[in-house]
């Protein structure tokens, strides 16, 4: 299977601080460098306000991450950000 180029956008909680979500990026990111994968680059926004609220948060800390990674991975990556309480939403578009 190829790689493909896809880009990860997730919104964590507002509680997260910056070392936090930095570490809650990079467990994740491991998934898809162990895998085989190449991380291309990760632009962490922090606090913006959510354009509606979700699960009661007003807030959330937006992460942007560009990865090379064969389908399975994303799949895999994607299952386990949906597993965190701490991500409130994950979006993973193929670029």
């Amino acid at each position: 299977m190829s790689a493909h180029k896809y880009e990860l956008m997730f919104i964590a909680d507002p509680e997260l601080d910056e070392r936090g979500l930095k570490k809650l990026t990079e467990q994740y990111l491991e998934t898809v460098t162990k895998e085989g994968g190449d991380v291309e680059n990760i632009d962490i926004w922090g606090r913006r306000k959510l354009a509606y609220e979700i699960d009661g948060k007003t807030e959330g800390n937006y992460v942007v991450v560009n990865y090379f990674a064969d389908p399975t991975t994303s799949d895999e990556l994607d299952r386990l950000l949906n597993l965190n309480e701490s991500v409130i939403r994950t979006k993973i578009l193929r670029k």
